[in-house]
């Protein structure tokens, strides 16, 4: 017993010593697992570490935190990314089928199903508007609109409402927006940006190659910066800026950046400004960049304070106006650069460079003696070449035996002959049609000696036409006469890349005058202070605008469709507002006219 008891005390004090063994080496290990981990948060907490630059994956939310992270933003200081909320779907209206159904199932059976009650049933949750956390409403959020919701690349449109876009915000958007491909619509309200925050939005949005509308709403920033965002290298063709506080020194930066004598915006197609205190100043400055704009084609000044002499200067820039000494120098160098009318088609070779350092008055003498021996030599190759000619009309003449092939030669000469009565019976009724268009184009009460001006010299588009349509027939091989015949769909396209201080000139009482702008189709004037004489000028545009058209039809230039003038200073019973309506409901492609059986004439023009 002895023995048992002393071997069974040994088994126990060995398990006791490999126990202690293994805590200490468990102890050691995780000694050195926490020490590693403690490095490493050690290493990650280092201010004095550079992190590694964050390569952007075109998904909006993801690099959006991750950037404002960067930044030294804290979760509950970063906006979050949400998908923007949409109206409920409509409901769609019961079927009759279906009702007479259930009340034919119910005539037959009046017993009431079990289990249905309808006053105890519980009521669905209302889908019309979604409940939040207390204050979540009001923290800042960018809602976003995909096209695919389950693919976080394909965001299209961005909106911010009611919290403050500063600089820190503005450079994270600078870094996240390029990388978006399909972004196209960025909408801003209640933003409060100061000017260099839109000199940075106006810095990088060219870089987002597929946005094309901007609206910034609501947002009011005194140095008014605004035209900076419809610079040369602008790609918007859509900009609101509504109810921003826009005064006439905004609005001369922004009539300044649409147009002047030497640049123009190419791209913006709708501006609405509605909604601010802009005036004559401001209104005449936006007329005097329409001048040279021939891409705008909505503007809207509503609930302004324009009146009658902002709208007079707006009719005539849409009628005709007379180009100032700034504009007729720049024109007569356009025409220098393309062959000035007198030239007609002939061009002056480029000079040397030697000719390129003197003044134009003086030449060298061996200049001239250069252009004399030219001269002389290609006279004596004319007198050569005539000469060689006459021998061989004579050696022609002198063989007997080729007589069948002179009478060949003779018809073709005759066929050829014909060919070149008809080129030229058809040339000189091209020459009628093109003075006929002339003719066309100057109305309005023009003096006699500009129509005669006008048909004696070839202008500068007959020219740049003729050069277009040369190169266009000299690049092919073999053209037949039906395809040098130019249709008529084709001249439009050429005309519209012709700059509007080349279009035909007219003179008048010592000023040159253009017809005006007759690509903007729908002005927005409601709501201002606007009377009768105001009305009077822009019913004579817009009467001079349908006159022209008449005369020579172009399909890319109509002019005003659509003009709202509702809430002005102006009676309804005015005979010019009358009138006006009348023409402009005959032009407002909206307007339907009333069946035979009746209805109120109702006019969205107005």
């Amino acid at each position: 017993m002895s023995s048992a008891s002393t071997s069974r005390a040994m088994l126990k004090t060995l398990s006791v010593v490999k126990k202690v063994k293994m805590g200490k080496r468990v102890e050691k290990i995780l000694k050195d697992k926490g020490g590693s981990t403690s490095a490493q948060d050690n290493g990650d907490d280092d201010p004095n570490k550079t992190p590694e630059p964050y390569i952007c994956t075109g998904i909006f939310e993801a690099d959006f935190t991750e950037f404002c992270r960067r930044n030294l933003l804290k979760d509950n200081e970063i906006p979050a990314v949400v998908i923007r909320p949409k109206p409920p779907c409509a409901q769609a209206p019961p079927d009759n089928k279906s009702k007479d159904s259930k009340d034919s199932n119910a005539s037959k059976d009046p017993t009431p199903d079990e289990g249905v009650d309808a006053a105890n049933q519980e009521e669905a949750p209302p889908k019309t508007y979604v409940t939040k956390d207390k204050y979540a409403y009001f923290r800042p959020v960018v809602q976003v609109e995909m096209e695919n919701e389950d693919k976080p690349t394909t965001v299209t449109e961005i909106y911010i409402r009611g919290w403050k876009v500063d600089s820190l915000m503005v450079g994270i958007f600078k870094q996240c927006w390029p990388i978006i491909e399909k972004l196209s619509v960025v909408n801003l309200w209640n933003v409060n940006l100061s000017e260099d925050v839109v000199k940075e939005f106006a810095s990088f949005l060219p870089q987002c190659q597929n946005l094309k509308t901007l609206v910034i709403d609501g947002t009011w920033c005194p140095e008014e910066p605004w035209s900076l965002l419809i610079g040369e290298d602008s790609l918007l063709t859509s900009l609101s800026l509504r109810n921003n506080g826009i005064t006439d020194k905004g609005a001369v930066m922004i009539g300044k950046a649409l147009s002047t004598v030497k640049s123009s915006n190419k791209n913006l197609v709708s501006l609405n400004l509605s909604g601010n205190k802009i005036t004559d100043v401001g209104a005449v400055a936006i007329a005097n960049g329409l001048r040279m704009n021939r891409v705008l084609l909505s503007l809207s000044l509503a609930n302004n304070n324009v009146s009658d002499e902002g709208a007079k200067k707006l009719g005539e820039v849409l009628s005709r106006f007379p180009l100032t000494h700034e504009e007729v120098v720049e024109r007569r160098k356009l025409l220098s650069e393309k062959g000035s009318p007198d030239q007609g088609l002939l061009k002056s070779p480029p000079p040397s460079r030697r000719d390129r350092d003197r003044p134009g008055s003086v030449r060298s003498s061996s200049h001239m003696d250069k252009t004399d021996k030219k001269r002389d030599k290609s006279s004596k190759k004319k007198d050569t070449k005539r000469s060689d000619k006459d021998k061989d009309d004579a050696r022609s003449n002198r063989s007997s035996a080729d007589g069948r092939k002179g009478e060949k030669e003779d018809g073709k000469s005759s066929k050829t002959d014909a060919k070149k009565d008809k080129d030229d019976t058809t040339k000189g009724k091209k020459e009628d049609k093109w003075k006929k268009g002339l003719l066309k184009a100057s109305i309005g009460g023009g003096s006699r000696t500009s129509l005669v001006g006008a048909v004696s010299q070839p202008t500068a588009n007959a020219s740049f036409v003729a050069d277009t349509m040369s190169t266009k027939t000299s690049k092919g091989k073999k053209t037949s006469s039906k395809d040098k015949r130019v249709p008529e769909s084709d001249s439009p396209e050429i005309l519209e890349a012709i700059n509007p201080l080349l279009e035909q000139v007219e003179s008048m009482d010592n000023q040159l005058w253009i017809p005006g702008n007759r690509c903007l189709i729908n002005l927005n004037l409601s709501r201002n202070k606007i009377t009768d004489t105001g009305m009077k000028g822009l019913l004579l545009a817009v009467q001079y605008q349908i006159t022209l058209l008449n005369l020579a039809p172009s399909p890319a230039m109509k002019g005003i469709l659509r003009m709202s003038l509702t809430g002005n200073d102006v009676k309804k019973t005015d005979e010019t507002y009358v009138k006006l309506q009348e023409v402009l409901l005959a032009r407002d492609p909206y307007y339907k006219p009333p069946e035979k059986g009746g209805g109120d004439n109702q006019s969205l023009a107005g």
